[in-house]
C-alpha cells in the first residue's frame, strides 16, 4: 500500500486507514522505532508499574531497600515556618 507524506505544521505525517489500525490493534498510542532504515509502528503497551514487584524484590535481596528519607517527620505545626 502506498501512502503520501503530508505536512502537519513543521512535521510530516501519513494517513493510516482505519481498517489497518484495527487489524494491528492500534487505538490511541503507538511505539515508533527505526529498524534497518525502516519505520516500525506498533501499538503502545501501557502497563503502568509493570515489573515493579520484581524490581522491589531484587532491591530487598540486595539490601538496597533502605529508607532515603526519615519517615518520622514531626507533624507539630508550631515549629513549622510558613
Amino acid at each position: 500500500m502506498k501512502a503520501e507524506i503530508i505536512t502537519i505544521g513543521n512535521s510530516r505525517g501519513i494517513r493510516i486507514p482505519k481498517l489497518v489500525l484495527e487489524q494491528c490493534g492500534i487505538k490511541k498510542e503507538i511505539c515508533l522505532e527505526i529498524e534497518n532504515d525502516r519505520i516500525v509502528i506498533t501499538p503502545a503497551k501501557r502497563k503502568p508499574r509493570a515489573g515493579w514487584d520484581q524490581a522491589f524484590g531484587l532491591m530487598g535481596q540486595n539490601g538496597d531497600d533502605a529508607l532515603l528519607i526519615d519517615d518520622q517527620i514531626g507533624l507539630e505545626m508550631e515549629h513549622w515556618k510558613w
